[in-house]
């Protein structure tokens, strides 16, 4: 096989290791391709298949594999060239060294990628199932594992280029101090993101107010500099994540229920009828379905108001949607509304009454 490749390299007029490199890199070539088709018809299965893992372990190794196939045809073909080579790149130690740098690149994409599919794979499937799933823990601890990936190639990489991790550590030390009092609001906002994360006072989809600040709307993404806010009036704002550490946040998404807070006034002229009044409002209110009795509630008349009987209504709803709450509550001021025009009463309106006296003759 030896003398056929070199009769024909010779009759071609080319050098033998030239040929030899030429069909390493063509096999390469092919095997990616056949990997690539390979890799089609996996896909179409783990598609099929119920569980979603199988698909995150697909997306994980389809390019580093590619890369890594390359990567392996190029060095071995630069490894049949270098005895025929002055140059410096071709050199056997050095191609040992890419060798194990591409290796170290190829895993490390492979685990980061994996990371990632696992989180998609994790999220689809909770969904598939009609679970609750806290977006905000899965992308921290996707985050956490895809850092832990990145600092492990790294010190890896460090490693095969014999470079001392000791030298580096004290290195990064002293620039660590630098960066930090250069970029304290990067870190400030890094920790902050840190912090959300651990803490949780919200996730991804709540609406979140702050009192301190101009803050309200639902929280679209958590980063690890800002997290992105979408206000009601569909304008996106991005808060820094140090800034949730100095103020009071307010999270009406995990509200148990909604409260109805009024002062409905009566006519004094109606004064004979306060009682009845305030008893069938608070029999009302106890016996509504779409308030809790369970928790405070309470129908008194409160106060002699400026131009009316104020009777005081305080209960809660069963429903926490907006929209429903609205509805629930203007059920119950008509309601209230009838129980009064019921007994022959008036709801108040500011009124002067104005004295006149007759002047002495």
């Amino acid at each position: 096989m030896d003398g056929l490749f070199e009769s024909l390299a010779g009759w071609a007029g080319i050098e033998v290791w030239v040929g030899q490199a030429f069909l390493v890199i063509l096999a390469a070539l092919l095997l990616e391709f056949a990997y690539r088709r390979f890799v089609r018809r996996i896909r179409k299965l783990a598609k099929k298949s119920e569980h979603l893992w199988d698909d995150a372990l697909v997306y994980a190794g389809l390019r580093p594999v590619s890369l890594l196939i390359w990567s392996e045809g190029l060095i071995f073909a630069a490894r049949i060239a270098s005895p025929h080579s002055d140059v410096v790149l071709l050199d056997v130690a050095l191609l040992n060294i890419v060798q194990q740098l591409m290796l170290v690149i190829c895993a490390t994409w492979f685990f980061f990628r994996l990371v990632t599919g696992a989180e998609q794979a994790f999220v689809a499937e909770r969904r598939k199932k009609d679970e609750d799933v806290d977006i905000t823990t899965v992308e921290a601890v996707g985050r956490i594992f895809r850092i832990a990936v990145m600092l492990t190639g790294t010190l890896t990489a460090l490693a095969v280029l014999n470079i001392p991790i000791s030298g580096f550590l004290a290195a990064g030390g002293v620039g660590g101090i630098a960066i930090g009092l250069a970029a304290r609001d990067l870190l400030a906002n890094f920790f902050g993101g840190f912090m959300v994360f651990m803490d949780r006072p919200f996730s991804v989809g709540d609406w979140v107010r702050s009192p301190d600040r101009d803050i309200e709307g639902v929280v679209e993404k958590i980063g690890w500099r800002m997290s992105t806010i979408r206000k009601f009036d569909k304008r996106p704002m991005y808060v820094p994540n140090a800034t949730f550490a100095s103020i009071t946040v307010e999270n009406p998404s995990r509200m148990t229920h909604r409260r109805i807070f009024e002062h409905i006034g009566v006519r004094y002229d109606d004064f004979s009828v306060i009682k009845p009044i305030v008893d069938d409002i608070r029999q009302y209110i106890v016996n509504h379905d779409d308030l809790d009795s369970s928790q405070t509630t309470m129908v008194h008349f409160d106060q002699y108001g400026p131009h009316s009987l104020d009777i005081m209504i305080y209960c809660f709803t069963k429903t926490v949607v907006w929209t429903e709450y609205h509805e629930v509550r203007e059920d119950v001021l008509i309601g209230i509304g009838e129980i009064i025009e019921k007994h022959g009463a008036e709801i108040a309106f500011p009124t002067q009454t104005v004295k006149l006296e007759t002047p002495e003759q």
